[in-house]
């Protein structure tokens, strides 16, 4: 359903385009790519599903949220609001960024208005702690805010990818996503039909988003929803580690499909595809749908 919000108009539901590929092809796959990354030019993918409800639920106050130097979230949500004109704060994980020039994606969260307030590493571990987040409150120019956690990852958040799910309703047995916070994968399971699995691809290394996955669902829809499933060991070392294997495999999908590929989230995910079907983890007549959440 299209968003009622001024000034966004994103494309719902994103296209679902299926792709030949002879890697999976070959073992009687069928490969789909549900291009969630052309939603909204500002808010493509899972930034747009899991913020616009939380948007909703600030109704125009200032909202403060979480993130890394490079981090998608402060982006998407510096352009939100940006486009619907209500104020921003950043919270960014390093003191040591203070005084250094900003580096494009935090210009970029910058030039859309946003407050950028850089904390210590060991301060940032406190995010979740409700009187950490009420101090940095009147340290910027707003004493209130509405806050969304880092990666937008909430029970809001969950409620709204639900509609990925039942976007593809009958068009999917398997459906997979990369996964930083699991806010996507949790909602994603919920939404899909019965009959339908979901399978996320962590692209940081810990082992911690099931139980993230199991609390999101708890708090979003009281407890387990959907049929879901980790596939672990495709991180590449861990959050915005991109060997040379992995840039190589990104490119050559690019080549054979002409679509840029992400390199953080959405190429962990297709390699882990490749690799997991290439093992036979996919019985003959599967139809893998793989979700695009963002871009380059």
């Amino acid at each position: 359903m299209p968003s009622a919000l001024p000034g966004l108009r994103p494309q719902l539901p994103s296209p679902l385009t299926p792709v030949e590929d002879d890697r999976f092809g070959r073992h009687g796959v069928r490969l789909l790519l549900k291009r969630d990354d052309l939603i909204h030019p500002d808010l493509p993918g899972n930034k747009w599903r899991k913020l616009e409800p939380n948007l909703r639920a600030a109704a125009g106050r200032p909202l403060l949220t979480f993130g890394g130097a490079y981090s998608n979230h402060l982006r998407a949500t510096a352009a939100a609001g940006r486009l619907l004109g209500f104020p921003t704060v950043g919270v960014v994980r390093g003191d040591e960024l203070a005084g250094r020039p900003l580096n494009p994606s935090l210009a970029q969260c910058a030039a859309d208005g946003m407050h950028l307030r850089f904390v210590s590493r060991t301060d940032y571990r406190r995010r979740t702690d409700p009187d950490f987040v009420a101090g940095l409150l009147p340290g910027t120019p707003f004493p209130e805010a509405y806050v969304v956690p880092e990666g937008g990852s909430n029970a809001a958040a969950a409620r709204g990818c639900t509609a990925l799910g039942r976007e593809l309703h009958g068009a999917a047995d398997v459906v997979a996503v990369a996964c930083g916070t699991g806010g996507t994968l949790a909602g994603l399971a919920a939404g899909l039909a019965p009959e339908q699995r979901a399978l996320g691809v962590p692209v940081l290394a810990g082992g911690f988003l099931g139980a993230e996955v199991r609390a999101l669902q708890h708090s979003a829809f009281g407890g387990p929803a959907g049929d879901w499933a980790l596939a672990d060991g495709f991180h590449f070392g861990g959050y915005a580690r991109t060997p040379p294997e992995l840039v190589d495999f990104a490119a050559d999908f690019e080549g054979r499909h002409g679509m840029p590929v992400e390199r953080v989230y959405v190429a962990k995910m297709l390699y882990a595809l490749v690799a997991l079907v290439g093992d036979g983890a996919f019985p003959r007549g599967t139809r893998l749908v793989a979700v695009v959440t963002g871009r380059p």
